[in-house]
C-alpha cells in the first residue's frame, strides 16, 4: 500500500505487533477470547527470548492489552527492554461469549454447522452472547490512534492477541475475513504498521521473527 502524505502537525509512529506467548489454553486448544489462562513453561521462556532478541532493536515503549497472559508476556519481555508500559482493555482479545474455554471440537458438536455458518459471515462473525471482529478492529484501531496522538513520532510495540492482530492487518489488506483466505500471518514474527495523522498504512508483514533458541 502506497504511504498517505504526512501532514505537517504529526509525525510517523511505528506499531510492531506481537500475540502474546503460549498459554495453558492454547495448549488444550481452549478459546480464551477475555478470559485467561497461565503461560505455559514454554510460553515463559519463550518471552524471555523474544526479549533478547528485541532488545536489539530501538523500541520506546511498550502497549500492551490488559489481560494476563498479554501482560505477562509484557512483563517478560521488559526484563530486557526497561522502557515504559501501558495497559489497555481496548487490546483485548475478542469477546467469545458463550464460547468461551470450550474448544473448537467441543463447540461443533453441541452446535453442529453453527461454527461453520458463522466463519462464512467474515467480518460479522460473532459468538453467542460475544463481539463481532467489527467492533474488535474499530476498539483496537481506537487504541493504536489515541498511542499515536499521545507519543507522536516514537517506534512501539504492542502485545495483543491474533484476533486483535488479524483485524487490524485484515482491514488494511481489505481482506474479507473468510475460512478460505490463505493465511498470511506467520506465528511468532513482528508485523509492522505506520500512523502518520492520516491514517494507517502496513510497513511490513512478518517483518521479524522472533520464536527458536538463542545461540
Amino acid at each position: 500500500m502506497r504511504e498517505s502524505t504526512m501532514t505537517d502537525n504529526h509525525l510517523k509512529t511505528r506499531f510492531s505487533l506481537l500475540r502474546h506467548a503460549p498459554t495453558v489454553w492454547n495448549r488444550e486448544k481452549r478459546i480464551q477470547g477475555c478470559q485467561d489462562s497461565p503461560l505455559t513453561t514454554e510460553g515463559e521462556e519463550l518471552s524471555r527470548i523474544w526479549g533478547q532478541r528485541l532488545k536489539a532493536h530501538k523500541w520506546d515503549r511498550i502497549l500492551v492489552s490488559d489481560l494476563g497472559r498479554s501482560l505477562r508476556t509484557a512483563e517478560l519481555i521488559n526484563t530486557f527492554l526497561q522502557i515504559p508500559v501501558t495497559s489497555t482493555y481496548l487490546l483485548r482479545e475478542m469477546d467469545w461469549g458463550e464460547w468461551t474455554g470450550k474448544t473448537y471440537k467441543q463447540i461443533k458438536k453441541e452446535a453442529p454447522g453453527v461454527l461453520a455458518e458463522m466463519e462464512n459471515t467474515g467480518w460479522d462473525f460473532c459468538p453467542p452472547g460475544g463481539e463481532n471482529r467489527n467492533a474488535v478492529w474499530e476498539r483496537s484501531h481506537r487504541a493504536l490512534i489515541e498511542a499515536a496522538e499521545r507519543w507522536p513520532g516514537v517506534k512501539i510495540l504492542v502485545i495483543t492477541h491474533q484476533g486483535v492482530i488479524k483485524c487490524l492487518v485484515y482491514r488494511l489488506c481489505q481482506r474479507k475475513f473468510l475460512p478460505e483466505e490463505p493465511s498470511i500471518l506467520y506465528p511468532n514474527y513482528l508485523h509492522g504498521l505506520i500512523y502518520d495523522g492520516n491514517g494507517f498504512r502496513l510497513k511490513d508483514l512478518n517483518e521479524l521473527e522472533l520464536s527458536g533458541s538463542l545461540e
